[in-house]
């Protein structure tokens, strides 16, 4: 005879609810109202430094060292007009020389970039993808340390100096030099269907005709994104502004800003914030002017696929 051992099944522990966590137990409008005081909060943060400057361009120098709220004691307007005539050339020139550079390299990357990375995208050439991995390998290379190698080559060009001083700072951004934007544009035309270069081959577009009905129409996010990025950077560029210009005449506004420090290490500090504050203002109208399209170029390109 045999036992029959009846087996029970393991009792099942209820789960415990999770419980809901501060945002959850608040209802919606506390929810959003939450958030806009945190966004608000972090906004003021950023925005402090940009305030303490602005205020301080009104203040005296000696009230700039000992007081260090953001509210001038003592209203200095003048720091303006004697920053802009501050020194032996006019802040004005300054601005026009920036501009001039600035507006140069966007369209140069605008444009090598924008057929550089149309031939990694689309052409078949040898050992397209090794060149491709040694174009991306180059941002990880710093600037300070081709800063040298770079100067002795265009100097050996005899582009240093006059009489085009800004040949060494244009030159090679018409070269696709700035690997990071040609690699936003290679990511953002592997998203562009290739059927649409078919049908256009169909129609009998060359490989020039399809870049310039199909690709250079449709790569306009990633076009706006690289002409605001180039803009940014170049306007505050200082490093290499410096290395290459050496006459007053020909320098641009980051490098005038420290011309208001003197050898022996005095300052007029009240001058250089109100230049400093007048030298930002021709970035945050470009930013705020094409601030929709710098979003949809970044959510459109280079970080997706």
């Amino acid at each position: 005879m045999m036992a029959t051992q009846s087996m029970t099944a393991p009792r099942r522990t209820p789960a415990v609810p999770k419980p809901p966590s501060l945002l959850e137990r608040l209802g919606p409008k506390a929810r959003a109202i939450a958030w806009s005081v945190l966004v608000i909060g972090i906004l003021l943060i950023v925005l402090y430094p940009l305030a303490w400057m602005f205020g301080s361009s009104f203040k005296a120098q000696s009230e700039i060292v000992n007081n260090f709220s953001m509210f001038p004691t003592e209203f200095t307007p003048g720091n303006y007009p004697e920053g802009w005539n501050h020194l032996d050339v006019s802040f004005g020139r300054f601005f026009i020389n920036s501009t001039f550079l600035a507006l140069a390299c966007v369209v140069g990357n605008a444009l090598s970039c924008l057929i550089t990375a149309y031939a990694f995208a689309r052409l078949k050439f040898p050992l397209r993808g090794m060149w491709f991995s040694i174009m991306i390998g180059t941002l990880l290379l710093p600037h300070h340390v081709l800063i040298i190698p770079q100067f002795i080559l265009f100097k050996t060009f005899g582009w240093v100096g006059e009489p085009f001083p800004y040949t060494p700072l244009i030159v090679p951004h018409l070269l696709a030099c700035d690997a990071f934007f040609v690699f936003l544009m290679v990511q953002f035309m592997r998203g562009i269907p290739q059927d649409l270069d078919q049908a256009a081959k169909i129609d009998g577009c060359s490989a020039f005709g399809v870049f310039r009905y199909v690709i250079l129409p449709l790569s306009k996010p990633a076009l706006i994104t690289t002409a605001i990025f180039s803009f940014i950077w170049t306007w505050n560029d200082f490093f290499r502004q410096l290395v290459y210009l050496s006459q007053l005449d020909n320098q641009t506004v980051p490098v005038a800003l420290r011309l208001f420090i003197d050898s022996t290490g005095q300052s007029t500090i009240g001058p250089m914030f109100a230049m400093a504050f007048v030298s930002l203002l021709p970035i945050l109208m470009f930013f705020v002017a094409f601030q929709r399209l710098l979003v949809e170029g970044i959510n459109t390109s280079g970080l997706k696929g």
